[in-house]
């Protein structure tokens, strides 16, 4: 098979434990473009937590962000396609989130969004990793639901960080009739998106789009919100550094991001 487009998670995948891309990895994806096979980030960030990295993909024409709620153009600058969660429901997710004392976090098109309190905490929700991109990054807003409001129709997902794994099962279990598409992240993180709206229903789009047969694409991953377009993809490609049930239902599995594990999977399947 001659694979026209690689879909590429961000965390755990093309960014090492130091959320840097190495030059190895970078030199291999860079090769892919110039030999015109579509190369994209398959992500849970948005535009906003993907500044630092425009550099590294600025020959990158499109993104699957927003785990699957929005593909974007980043060569014209615009939405493709917007996938929003309804107002009655992100106001049910920031009731359940300040009932547990989690971060909130919303995702539009163009802000990351949260309360500076938070922000300012993020160790407590096992997310100090990121304290340095959010403080940069971040939009602030004192009461998510009033933002909400007065910005109807923006918020694509809703990110609940808890402080430990007890808060966030209660919390998983009171959003599971909500009819929402729902992923574990990081320590105690849950994400959700609109119904169907995944990783892989954005490759799906993206390829009618290309006018490419999804049997063509690649897709590298390591996390749950990665299964589906594992699982939908041509070739899946699960990261050294994945969970045993990613491993288990790819068709490959590569060494770990620090290890340059997807351009180990680049050279074997492209180059």
């Amino acid at each position: 098979m001659k694979y026209k487009l690689l879909a590429v998670d961000m965390d755990g995948t093309v960014l090492n434990s130091q959320k840097k891309i190495s030059s190895r990895t970078k030199s291999a994806l860079d090769e892919l473009m110039r030999r015109g096979i579509y190369v994209v980030v398959s992500t849970g960030r948005n535009l906003a937590e993907l500044t630092d990295y425009r550099d590294d993909f600025k020959a990158m024409n499109y993104g699957i962000v927003i785990s699957g709620g929005m593909i974007y153009d980043f060569f014209k600058d615009k939405p493709v396609k917007v996938h929003a969660v309804d107002e009655p429901t992100i106001l049910k997710l920031i009731d359940f989130g300040l009932e547990t004392r989690a971060m909130i976090h919303l995702h539009t098109v163009h802000k990351s969004i949260a309360r500076e309190a938070d922000i300012q905490n993020m160790a407590a929700f096992g997310m100090g990793v990121y304290q340095g991109m959010f403080d940069r990054i971040c939009a602030r807003c004192d009461d998510c639901k009033e933002y909400v409001h007065a910005h109807p129709g923006e918020v694509i997902k809703v990110n609940l960080y808890h402080r430990d794994k007890k808060s966030r099962d209660k919390n998983f279990e009171r959003i599971k009739p909500l009819n929402l598409s729902i992923s574990y992240a990081e320590a105690f993180n849950l994400e959700m998106s609109p119904a169907n709206v995944t990783k892989a229903s954005g490759l799906v789009e993206l390829c009618d789009f290309l006018n490419i047969d999804v049997a063509e694409t690649v897709a590298m991953g390591d996390a749950d919100n990665d299964k589906e377009i594992l699982q939908t993809a041509g070739l899946s490609v699960a990261m050294g550094n994945a969970s045993d049930e990613i491993k288990n239902l790819a068709d490959f599995v590569t060494l770990d991001s620090d290890n340059d594990g997807v351009a180990v999977a680049i050279e074997k399947f492209f180059l």
